[in-house]
């Protein structure tokens, strides 16, 4: 199921604690080499605010795709790197996509991208569909917050199991935004 897939559990600690009982990434960072890249899923949707949007949409771009959730206290942690990163990484031909979800509202999720300053695109995905898309074997994510970094020819080359900052996101990021 896709709560499972997501690594979360339902329960919180009160919705004033601004934190969730969830099992964390395993801080694993995996990047493949462009030989042994398996192709992105078909992402696409509705989005946070109230659009359609899809991976596809950015072919030819490398596409930094972020699973969160309002409710997540990692998330929450590296929202305002994402929102950062985001912004300076346009000119490098990079774009982000988000992907929220179990938040059943989509005003949470709507808060929680105006609250952080999160401009780039979010797919709404509150049951864990769009994860579920990810083929077993693959670069998938398994944990909240999950990062995935898809290369220009829409290949999944980078995963991160942990919640980034900015150091970390050029780490991962610049090293695709330069293949030619």
């Amino acid at each position: 199921m896709a709560l499972t897939l997501a690594a979360c559990s339902a329960s919180s600690t009160g919705s004033n604690s601004g934190s969730s009982n969830f099992v964390s990434g395993s801080g694993d960072i995996t990047v493949v080499k462009p030989a042994d890249r398996k192709p992105a899923p078909d992402l696409s949707g509705k989005t946070v605010a109230g659009g359609q949007d899809s991976l596809a949409a950015y072919k030819g771009k490398v596409v930094v795709v972020n699973i969160w959730g309002s409710w997540c206290g990692p998330c929450r942690a590296e929202a305002p790197h994402l929102a950062t990163v985001s912004a300076a990484d346009k000119a490098k031909g990079v774009q982000f996509l988000g992907i929220n979800t179990r938040d059943l509202t989509v005003s949470n999720a709507a808060s929680f991208a105006k609250r952080f300053g999160i401009t780039y695109p979010n797919l709404y995905d509150p049951y864990g569909k769009l994860i579920l898309r990810f083929p077993k074997g693959s670069l998938n994510p398994q944990s909240l917050p999950a990062t995935l970094v898809i290369d220009r020819e829409g290949r999944l080359a980078a995963r991160a199991l942990k919640p980034l900052g900015e150091d970390d996101l050029n780490r991962l990021i610049d090293p695709i935004a330069a293949e030619k």
